[in-house]
């Protein structure tokens, strides 16, 4: 039965480009606490061979996989050549991964309490401004009594407003929300896989608030999605009715 391995960490070289893969190096540290009586251990270079295809997908580039936090699953092999192997062992991915960054992920999160804190705050504005509104109608009616002739038009524009259902919270840029059904997505983004884990994490945060995190980019007469293929992918998947955009040229 083939050995299974995972390791995890960013590229400790530049990445390398062959016919139909790409190839890079990785080093695990070793446990900082070896049982008693033995010697410690010590880090272990890898070099990991992924078809383009797959790497394609991950969304890195030679530039950001020497900084992205990457998981890598795959098996150990031998029939490498020592020129395009130079890690002290080869490993040929069969999945890859890219892990949320920390720092992104706190961000994140200081951005959604800071929106939570908004809505909490606008619904409480509206509640106050609905108690104010019946507080008036009241005095609006003794007025009608003691003046029959009082036009009813203000008392009833107020009782109209208080009717009106408030509008669902979209995200900060929206310019309009259009029907999920009417956005053509080209044929470009159908054969792209956004990141799953970052696709994940869109669809925790529409869980968690009820709306998207950024709106969608369209062309305003075609309605052809030019940007936001991952939020597209959640929408579908939530179901959601209508959606946030932005259009092309209001970017």
């Amino acid at each position: 039965m083939p050995h299974k391995m995972t390791i995890t960490g960013s590229a400790t070289g530049p990445l390398r480009e062959y016919d139909r893969y790409v190839a890079f190096d990785m080093r695990e540290k070793g446990s900082p606490a070896a049982p008693k009586g033995l010697k410690k251990s010590t880090f272990i270079s890898y070099t990991v061979f992924v078809a383009k295809k797959a790497f394609n997908k991950t969304g890195l580039t030679k530039k950001s996989i020497m900084h992205e936090k990457i998981l890598v699953q795959g098996e150990p092999t031998l029939d490498i050549p020592i020129d395009e192997c130079p890690g002290e062992i080869g490993i040929i991915c069969f999945q890859i991964t890219v892990l949320p960054n920390k720092n992104d992920k706190e961000a994140n999160e200081s951005k959604d309490k800071k929106e939570a804190q908004q809505e909490v705050s606008k619904a409480q504005q509206e509640v106050s401004a609905t108690k104010q509104e019946e507080k008036q109608e009241p005095e609006a009616k003794e007025a009608k009594t003691v003046h029959p002739d009082v036009k009813q038009t203000p008392v009833q524009g107020k009782k109209a407003t208080s009717q009106k259902k408030p509008q669902p919270i979209q995200p900060k840029g929206t310019k309009d929300v259009v029907s999920f059904d009417d956005i053509i997505v080209p044929e470009a983004f159908l054969k792209t896989r956004p990141n799953p884990v970052k696709t994940e994490e869109v669809v925790e945060f529409v869980k968690r608030t009820g709306h998207l995190d950024k709106p969608l980019t369209i062309e305003k007469e075609t309605k052809i999605l030019k940007d936001g293929y991952r939020r597209y992918i959640v929408a579908k998947t939530l179901k959601m009715d209508k959606v946030p955009v932005v259009y092309e040229h209001q970017k």
